[in-house]
């Protein structure tokens, strides 16, 4: 977990060394972080919008030798897989693999009831808002599929989610990555990231606890 933290906050100077390392395989490697972020429920705190940022911001410098497009291409093709094998995995299994001896262990089940209250709350919205919410995004294509959400619908969502979410980390990381005090403050700048992409969850979590027991959470929309 240190190494982890350590990986995060010093994303930028890691992915240098993965680039250096490994040249275009370096484009392989982001592409399974991110889509086992979302695709294996079991990894919710590995980096996500960090990643895009920090992979972008490389990109545009020309000494890496590195295609933003490419980048914007993976992480899109990466976060709606990851999540439609999430949902895959939810609605095939979701309650079995949850009370599963040794899957469900590794399951956090605090954050897999908070997905479930947000995505009740929200309806197919909490599929495109729950892209933007680290750990909750993992969980929400999981819940979704378990409440036997049509995919066809999901899909829907998941890819307009997608599509904006790349293109903001992405393009935050290409035109400001590289400015000399983002440079120079990079690791305070992922925390800054990480901070703001909690604040939804953090507010739902404080509304959650002064929400009474027995509040009726709204209805799921009807099909369109």
């Amino acid at each position: 977990m240190g190494y982890l933290i350590d990986f995060v906050l010093h994303i930028d100077s890691h992915l240098a060394n993965i680039v250096t390392t490994f040249g275009g395989s370096t484009y392989l490697i982001l592409f399974a972080i991110v889509f086992v972020e979302t695709g294996a429920v079991i990894l919710p705190f590995l980096p996500g919008d960090s990643l895009l940022f920090a992979a972008a911001a490389l990109a545009a410098n020309p000494a890496y030798g590195l295609n933003i497009w490419l980048f914007v291409a993976i992480f899109l093709a990466a976060a709606i897989a990851g999540d439609s094998l999430n949902f895959f995995l939810g609605g095939k299994a979701g309650a079995a693999l949850s009370n599963h001896s040794w899957f469900g262990r590794l399951i956090n089940k605090d954050k897999l009831a908070q997905s479930e209250k947000f995505f009740r709350k929200h309806g197919p919205l909490a599929i495109f808002l729950g892209r933007f919410m680290p750990i909750i995004r993992t969980f929400v294509p999981f819940t979704a599929a378990g409440s036997r959400f049509p995919y066809q619908r999901f899909l829907k969502y998941n890819v307009s989610a997608a599509i904006t979410w790349v293109l903001i980390c992405c393009g935050g990381g290409y035109f400001f990555g590289n400015i000399p005090f983002v440079k120079a403050h990079f690791s305070a700048v992922v925390l800054g990231i990480i901070v703001i992409s909690l604040i939804p969850a953090i507010v739902g979590w404080l509304k959650g606890r002064h929400t009474p027991n027995n509040a009726t959470p709204s209805n799921l929309p009807e099909e369109d």
